[in-house]
């Protein structure tokens, strides 16, 4: 069996919500197998006026290049109603995200990693950082959650009750 290399990807999406990050989870279940899958977070829309989005973060193991990997999750983002001509600041169906790749650095088949959104954005960081609290950034070599401990952008997210294939995901704190 070829090497299988640990892969973190966000889910992002703030229409018709549930449905599309259940979508998203099935497929990758359905191409990886088992999945390591972070809480649920609400956050509000970044850089642009829109509903508020659900995201999460989930690790896969795969022996796919970075290039086939993002074929398939711009194939998948197509079939659940994403379109390509939409502006990058826009309500969405469904996004998927390749985040980190191994250890690599730089640009993989047109995608950079590590995705910058790890540093810049909460609702990719503190998922992550609930994931694989002790893994570090392949750049900065801090730990996700000492990147999150240390992060202050005000950007707002809580967690969200979510269950898929009969297993609790996330709940919200009360």
């Amino acid at each position: 069996m070829p090497n299988q290399v640990p892969v973190y990807i966000s889910i992002g999406t703030n229409i018709d919500r549930e449905r599309y990050v259940r979508a998203a989870l099935d497929a990758l279940a359905g191409w990886f197998g088992e999945l390591g899958i972070s809480p649920v977070y609400e956050s509000e829309a970044v850089g642009f006026d829109g509903s508020p989005f659900l995201n999460l973060v989930v690790g896969v193991k795969t022996s796919l290049s970075v290039g086939e990997l993002s074929r398939q999750f711009k194939q998948l983002e197509a079939e659940n109603g994403r379109r390509p001509e939409a502006p990058k600041f826009s309500a969405r169906t469904l996004d998927l995200d390749i985040l980190t790749y191994g250890e690599a650095v730089g640009r993989m088949d047109g995608v950079e990693l590590p995705r910058s959104e790890i540093l810049n954005n909460a609702f990719v960081l503190r998922p992550l950082a609930d994931l694989v609290p002790t893994v570090k950034h392949p750049v900065c070599r801090k730990s996700y959650l000492e990147l999150w401990q240390n992060y202050n952008t005000g950007q707002k997210l809580w967690p969200v009750d979510f269950n898929w294939q009969g297993r609790i995901i996330s709940q919200a704190i009360c």
